[in-house]
This record gives structure tokens, sequence and C-alpha cells, in this order.
């Protein structure tokens, strides 16, 4: 694996790299904050183009303005499907040097907002054909190194796999970065915002959240914890040298195939079954045929050896052939 030392950030050859970072923590634990310097950070020091999208900028208000009511869990987890799809989109259009068309199947409102977040960042024009919902790639989204930066709570693991399983099926860099930040600061932040959460919601998330364990998860072995509000020029090397590592070791497309490798087993393992049963049947045939041989030529009063008998023989090799499918179906 590359590290970040070896990295090449700007001015290199060959595909454009292409990279998603999740950004996860508690509700006001500076995650907006630190992605936005984050974002100016990479774009000045390395050239970068970066996208951050922001999930409560893109989410929230374009479900209240449809529904006119808070979503339920089911339905926030439909509408964060969603906006990974339309992350999609943007990512098959600089894959592909081409327009970004629309989703077909899309809620109004939160692509407008999604539109909207891309085109202050200045990846994609307006100056396309907007009447059929297809829009350009500015220079800026295809000329370099890209990273996309996914600011959420993320609690759960299986909101940051549904990132990294976008990641696998493009050969995308991905890594995490955890915002560690007390019950206590978050809470007291939370109370100086002008559409504050319930304390309840935030106590709730606390329990339930599911940090990085990349020690568990091999896909989550790029993380990073960043203790906040506080980011030490230390941690800040750290995450420099993450974010070069993921650009440098996209996911391969096979990695994590359980299933796959499930399948590619069982055929393993039959085919094996399936050869020592061909051999054992042409051993048994060969020996029952050696063995009429030595009965036919026996005499009365002679002891054949049983030790080396051809029937004990092939009762062992028959034997054998059903250890070996029993071992088989166990496995």
């Amino acid at each position: 694996m590359k590290t970040g030392e070896d990295a090449r950030g700007e001015g290199s050859t060959g595909p454009q790299k292409l990279g998603l970072c999740v950004l996860c923590g508690l509700p006001a634990a500076g995650k907006s904050t630190f992605a936005r310097a984050l974002s100016h950070r990479l774009q000045q020091e390395r050239g970068w183009a970066v996208c951050v999208v922001a999930y409560d900028d893109v989410m929230p208000d374009a479900f209240l303005r449809e529904a006119s009511a808070r979503p339920l869990p089911s339905q926030w987890k439909l509408l964060r499907q969603e906006l990974l799809k339309y992350l999609e989109y943007f990512l098959m259009a600089v894959i592909n040097g081409c327009q970004m068309s629309a989703p077909p199947d899309r809620t109004e409102a939160m692509w407008e907002d999604f539109i909207t977040c891309l085109k202050d960042q200045n990846l994609i024009s307006s100056a396309a054909c907007e009447a059929q919902s297809c829009y350009l790639l500015t220079k800026t989204a295809v000329s370099g190194p890209l990273f996309l930066i996914l600011d959420d709570n993320f609690y759960y693991q299986s909101m940051r796999y549904e990132v990294y399983h976008l990641a696998r099926k493009y050969s995308l860099g991905f890594c995490q970065v955890f915002l560690d930040c007390s019950l206590e600061t978050c809470l007291q932040r939370n109370g100086q915002r002008p559409q504050a959460l319930p304390a309840e919601t935030i106590h709730l998330m606390e329990r339930k959240i599911e940090k990085p364990n990349p020690e568990k998860n091999a896909w989550e072995h790029n993380s990073l914890t960043i203790q906040s509000p506080a980011c030490s020029p230390e941690a800040s090397l750290k995450l420099t040298d993450l974010l070069l590592t993921a650009l440098e070791n996209p996911v391969k497309c096979v990695e994590d195939n359980v299933e796959q490798k499930e399948t590619d087993r069982i055929t393993c393992s039959t085919n094996i079954l399936h050869q020592a049963d061909q051999t054992l049947r042409r051993i048994v045939s060969q020996t029952m045929k050696e063995a009429k041989g030595t009965l036919g030529t026996y005499r009365p009063g002679s002891r054949p050896d049983s030790a080396a008998s051809p029937v004990s023989w092939t009762l062992g090799c028959t034997s054998a052939s059903l250890q070996l499918e029993a071992s088989s179906r166990r496995t």
C-alpha cells in the first residue's frame, strides 16, 4: 500500500483521483466548521477540488417543504439513500467526462438543493440544458484530484458502509474522520443554535453512536479520530496523510466480496469432492478386478495375508471416501 509520503496529488498523470471522506460525530460537534476549514486548506495547499455535502443543508428543508413534517426514521433512510444516488450520478459524470443528468425518480426540492450545493462550489455550470435536467461539469471538477466530504452524524456503522459500498463500486478512495466531542460541549453548542435539536435527541444519539472500529471492520481501516474543538498540528498532519493514502489506494471492486468468496469456496469444495470420488471409483474398480483374480486362484488350506487383502484395502478406500464426503458437507 502506498502511504501519504509516497502520494502524488497535483501534477500526477493517469486517471483522475477521486475520494470520499465520511465526516461523522454527534450533532454540534463542529463537523460543518471543520469541513469548511478542511476544504479551504486542501484547495489552497494541495490544489484539489473539494465538494462538501452537508446533509443538513440538502435533506431537511427539502422534506419540510414537501411534507410539512419531520420524516420518520424509515423515511430518513430512504432520503439518505436518495442523496447517495445523486452523488453517484455526479461521480459517473466526472468519471466518464460527460454531462450530469438527473435521476428520473427524485425528490425535486432535495435535488434542487443538491444542484445548488454543487454550483456554489464551482463544480457544475448553469450553462447546460437545465430544462432537460442536464448540467455541464466545470474545469474545477475534472482538472485534478477531487475529494467529496460528506458531513453528517453517520452514527450507525451501516450508514457509513453505504458510502464505502459506493467507493468500492467505482474504485474510489475512501476514508473516515470521527470528530470526538464531549456530550456537554455538544449540548452547550446546540443550545446556542437558532434551530436547536431537542436535548434528548443528542443524548439518545450519544448512547447509540457506533464509532469507527478499524480493528473489527477491515473496511474501516482508513479512519482517524480527531478531538474537537482543538485540532493539533500533529492531528492535522495525520489527517493530510489519511486523505493522501485514500487517494493513492482506492478501494478495489472485488474487495470484501463475501458472497463471491462463499460461492468460490463451495465450488472449490465440490470440485475436490468430485475429483476424489472419481479417483476412488477407478481404484475400487481396479481393486475388485484384482480381488476376483486372487480369489479365483485360491487353494484350500492356504491363508491369504489379511493385511494385504485387496478386499480389505477396497473397504478402506470406500470408508475414506465416505469420510471425505462428510467432511466436505460440514465445511
